[in-house]
């Protein structure tokens, strides 16, 4: 205690100075996590986009047909594989996450989020482009608030966390039941649930994010924490977004 009253001011200098240090560190670590998740999110629109163009064509009366391209991933078969693979991807990566090395889990981020495009590549044959741009940009503004609200907020949003987790599991089985009922009904619950739920994960994963840095990380761990922490908010996004879009987006005739 005398060494801090004879050091008053060198100490306080000292603080600012670590303190500088430690808030100057983790934003270039939360920039790096809102990068890897715009790149997934990049990843995730040009497949979409790419595959959807290789998957329709025009017929001679200038009406909208499935290209063979289109018919395999839309039609046969390998749509089930298509749509099972991201959450085969989430156990792979989930199991994997303490011994893969940083360049590996950013190479499994990339193939999962174009592996989300390509099932996502259907919802622009089903919905308008101008609802999904205008859905995209409503789901960027309130993930935009959310996450700033659990970056800044000092409130301890674990013990909600923890209620919505169990929530999304309850969304996945339900969701893999609704792929064979085909209930409008249910899948319009489930989609207000999931609004929901995935709103409180934006801004509990922000806040988990960030009291997951430590400035004394090696550059493999800290860059492999960002991949992760992207990978979380990207579910974040994707989820509300194919949400919003059931419920708000415009049917092409």
């Amino acid at each position: 205690m005398s060494n801090y009253d004879r050091n008053m001011r060198f100490g306080a200098s000292v603080g600012r100075k670590a303190t500088a240090e430690i808030d100057q560190g983790l934003r270039a670590y939360m920039l790096g996590v809102y990068n890897y998740m715009t790149l997934g999110l990049g990843v995730t629109g040009l497949v979409a986009l790419g595959a959807q163009m290789l998957a329709v064509t025009h017929n001679a009366a200038g009406r909208i047909a499935l290209t063979p391209f289109g018919q395999a991933i839309y039609m046969s078969p390998l749509r089930w594989v298509i749509v099972l693979a991201p959450l085969a991807f989430v156990f792979f990566i989930s199991a994997r996450a303490n011994t893969m090395s940083a360049a590996t889990a950013r190479t499994l981020f990339l193939a999962f989020a174009a592996t989300i495009g390509l099932s996502m590549s259907f919802l622009l044959l089903v919905y308008t482009g101008g609802s999904i741009a205008r859905v995209f940009f409503i789901t960027s503004a309130a993930f935009g608030g959310l996450s700033l609200y659990g970056y800044t907020t000092n409130r301890d949003l674990s013990p909600v966390g923890s209620f919505l987790i169990m929530g999304v599991w309850g969304l996945v089985i339900a969701g893999l039941v609704n792929i064979f009922m085909q209930s409008s009904a249910l899948q319009f619950g489930l989609s207000i649930l999931s609004v929901l739920i995935f709103s409180g994960l934006t801004a509990w994963d922000t806040q988990s994010i960030k009291e997951e840095y430590y400035a004394g990380d090696g550059y493999e761990v800290a860059h492999k924490k960002s991949i992760f922490g992207a990978l979380r908010l990207y579910l974040d996004f994707i989820n509300m977004f194919q949400s919003l879009l059931y419920l708000f987006g415009d049917r092409n005739n």
